[in-house]
């Protein structure tokens, strides 16, 4: 695990809820940044509990999620919710649900008005130890391309569609926590949802199980 130099996690096993605090006031994107800084002032959003079940590992906070302080509060979030088969006050139930993106601060856009990737400065420094205060999560749903390369490592397959198409196994494979690659419910991916008709078909009734019984 790699610690920021300006951050340092905490030692001891059970401090969360300083953990989240200090997270919440990183600056490492700024002030020690991995190239070009983030070219606005930060603002992390992340949520964790000791005794979530359910982790989301998203990619980064988007505009509105930046505006807002609050993951998911957007057509995005809709849809995963829509995904999921739950309402607003199951999914922002910290103690049941942890929502953890892979960068915690609005990366800023691109030329074409995209979000740019997530910061890479976020995971090194906070994610294991934060992951490690977690114990009780047994699901992870690996939304998108950087979330799956952390989480699943080598099983990633040649592409994204190629890894979710395989979920059945990557399941099978994974324990403590058990890992469902899903895309990232941006609307922009509704094509790709309609090239793969699987997904909804096969795919979303059983994250939907997963997710009640862990509810």
């Amino acid at each position: 695990m790699v610690k920021s130099l300006l951050n340092p996690a905490p030692s001891a096993p059970d401090d969360l809820d300083q953990l989240v605090e200090e997270i919440r006031q990183c600056r490492i994107c700024v002030d020690q940044p991995s190239g070009r800084p983030l070219p606005h002032e930060p603002r992390p959003v992340v949520r964790a509990s000791a005794t979530a079940r359910i982790l989301i590992a998203g990619q980064a906070p988007g505009t509105r999620v930046h505006a807002s302080g609050k993951p998911f509060t957007d057509p995005s979030g809709d849809r995963l919710r829509d995904w999921t088969a739950i309402g607003e006050a199951e999914f922002y139930d910290e103690a049941r649900i942890a929502i953890v993106p892979m960068g915690f601060c609005f990366p800023g856009l691109d030329a074409k008005g995209g979000d740019l990737p997530p910061r890479r400065e976020c995971a090194p420094a906070w994610r294991n130890a934060l992951l490690d205060r977690m114990p009780a999560v047994d699901l992870v749903l690996a939304v998108g391309l950087y979330a799956q390369q952390f989480h699943l490592g080598k099983r990633v397959r040649g592409s994204l569609t190629e890894t979710v198409a395989d979920w059945r196994a990557i399941l099978d494979e994974t324990h403590a926590p058990r890992i469902l690659p899903l895309p990232h419910p941006s609307w922009r991916n509704s094509g790709w949802i309609k090239r793969n008709p699987w997904f909804e078909a096969e795919l979303l009734p059983v994250l939907r199980g997963l997710v009640a019984a862990r509810l």
